[in-house]
């Protein structure tokens, strides 16, 4: 075929320069999201290839559903239950609808979900973690809808993130335990997935830097997260490691679970044996005595990544690509040595 029938596409230019699709879409359509460095790549690139957007592509490609997909990994948790109530409060009035996928925890159903989502030219998608397959990270690197991935923090999103650092999170904590004056704290963990993780690794920047060759202190599972497994795994903790005077849990089931086995024991809480959550449910307040937890911004997190989609739907700012809404640690009773 002569060269000259041969229509330059997007992917040509995107082959060329060694970026997705999306990021060349970006460039030309909202160049000022896009680094001068990349840009003058792509602007290069466009006039040595003769690239012409297609205008009758763009229209077709415009052609969206109303259906902004929502892809989470449990729909029982209250942790996402919050995130829900923000997004769908978010998109109330509006032409868009929200439809849900649960991945249960699985990178082969989130795959898939997400395949089935994207032949559905949806406005948008929001996705929990930045833990994707490589096979799921390139669907969504090449899809032509705003993308939002939340629940996480990190300098490499596809597209847009909201949300929080996890290991910061867990390490402020775990320092706010060594500074009330415990000396041999332990970590709790379920459902171990890589946010898990990452609570589990700030937990143990905080052990070495309070001594370099402190003990780690741990007990995980995978099974999924209860009050239940929470008592269960404290006692099999203090059978495992007896001179443990506090507890940091992976989530506030855990740590509810792991005060009422305290509770059996006649420990007396804040003083014998401290106790932390993370995320900070209503239950932690209301608890007696109350238990301290990292407060995390979930319904927020719902809004913001609602108002990110909707904004790039009508080709307005969506403002910076990368929101970090921080946390906040909220000290009760359950660490209060004094």
């Amino acid at each position: 075929m002569p060269k000259h029938s041969k229509r330059i596409t997007l992917e040509d230019v995107a082959r060329a320069v060694g970026v997705s699709t999306i990021t060349v879409s970006r460039a030309l359509r909202r160049p000022e999201m896009v680094s001068e460095g990349l840009r003058t790549r792509i602007t290069k690139a466009v006039a040595e290839l003769g690239y012409v957007p297609d205008p009758s592509a763009r229209a077709l490609a415009s052609r969206r559903s109303n259906v902004i997909g929502v892809l989470i990994p449990s729909v029982t948790n209250n942790v996402f239950t919050d995130v829900l109530s923000g997004l769908y409060d978010t998109v109330a009035g509006t032409p868009y609808n929200v439809q849900l996928g649960n991945t249960r925890y699985i990178a082969s159903v989130e795959e898939d979900l997400i395949r089935i989502f994207l032949s559905q030219r949806p406005a948008g998608l929001i996705v929990a973690g930045i833990d994707q397959s490589p096979a799921s990270r390139a669907l969504l690197e090449q899809a032509d809808c705003p993308i939002v991935q939340i629940m996480d923090v990190s300098n490499d999103p596809v597209d847009m993130l909201v949300g929080f650092s996890h290991r910061d999170a867990a390490r402020a904590a775990s320092e706010h335990l060594f500074a009330q004056g415990y000396r041999a704290p332990a970590f709790i963990g379920a459902r171990m997935d890589p946010r898990s993780e990452r609570r589990l690794a700030g937990f143990s920047d905080a052990i070495k830097a309070a001594d370099p060759n402190g003990k780690l202190r741990k007990l995980t599972t995978q099974e999924p997260s209860s009050v239940h497994l929470g008592g269960e795994l404290f006692d099999r903790l203090l059978t495992l490691e007896p001179d443990t005077d506090a507890i940091f849990c992976n989530n506030d089931d855990l740590a509810l679970g792991a005060q009422f086995a305290a509770q059996r024991r006649g420990l007396q809480i804040g003083k014998d044996i401290g106790i932390c959550g993370f995320n900070d449910l209503e239950v932690m307040s209301a608890a007696y005595p109350s238990i301290t937890s990292v407060r995390t911004f979930r319904r927020e997190m719902g809004e913001l990544a609602a108002r990110r989609i909707l904004a790039r739907t009508n080709d307005e700012d969506a403002g910076d690509p990368i929101v970090d809404l921080k946390w906040l640690l909220c000290a009760r009773d359950s660490t209060d040595r004094s």
